[in-house]
């Protein structure tokens, strides 16, 4: 459901504003974009949205680690054995499939996923935050890439269309270190308990991967100023 959010809200904007906080290792976040998107492609003034991406970190303390699979981190991070984390993660494969999405969890590489949120706040400069985000996480969920590996986001830079030099540089300085921050505290101030969280006008507020039908309805509201 929505639920309204207690946020100062000054003058309705052309583009209706959708903040939308994430975490590229959170399967839930992914199908909740697919959900969305269903949503989004009904909404007859969908031209007039403008979506942003804010960064969420599940796991802050979580170190990359190539030589375990998802599976083992999972059961480590849960306490349970490995087959209940199989079990576990084979369930939400199959809710994943069933918004056309396929999670490849044998191949996912248990990534700690601050660079990728850098990544996302560099490509945001250049109105490809979107593309990227998606890049992110059929790299991470299907395609089992490290998304924590520089060259493999200097990979993504290059996909779409950016100076994957300037990537590099930006990287290497510690930039955007500081956005991803400043998103994580404004969750903390949203009283954010999970992702994915979407945000409509800094008016309502939808919590988890909802079903088409109750995003379409908060657009609607949200768009009416209702």
């Amino acid at each position: 459901m929505f639920l309204a959010i207690n946020y100062l809200y000054t003058s309705k904007l052309y583009k209706m504003k959708i903040e939308i906080w994430s975490d590229i290792m959170c399967p839930f976040c992914y199908i909740g974009k697919r959900k969305f998107e269903v949503a989004l492609a009904q909404f007859e003034h969908k031209d007039q949205v403008e979506i942003e991406w804010k960064s969420f970190l599940l796991s802050p303390e979580m170190k990359t680690d190539t030589t375990k699979n998802i599976h083992q981190f999972l059961a480590e991070h849960k306490g349970v054995s490995l087959d209940e984390a199989t079990g576990m993660n084979d369930n939400v494969a199959h809710i994943a499939a069933q918004v056309g999405l396929q999670y490849n969890f044998d191949k996912t590489i248990p990534a700690n996923s601050f660079n990728a949120h850098r990544f996302l706040h560099f490509t945001k400069q250049h109105g490809k935050q979107n593309e990227a985000e998606e890049l992110l996480f059929k790299a991470y969920f299907t395609d089992g890439k490290n998304i924590d590996d520089a060259p493999t986001l200097m990979g993504f830079a290059e996909q779409l269309g950016l100076d994957a030099g300037a990537l590099a540089q930006a990287m290497g300085s510690g930039a955007f270190t500081n956005e991803v921050i400043a998103d994580i505290q404004e969750a903390q101030q949203l009283g954010l308990q999970g992702v994915p969280f979407f945000v409509f006008d800094r008016k309502y507020g939808v919590s988890g991967a909802q079903e088409p039908a109750v995003f379409l309805e908060t657009l609607e509201v949200a768009f009416k100023g209702e």
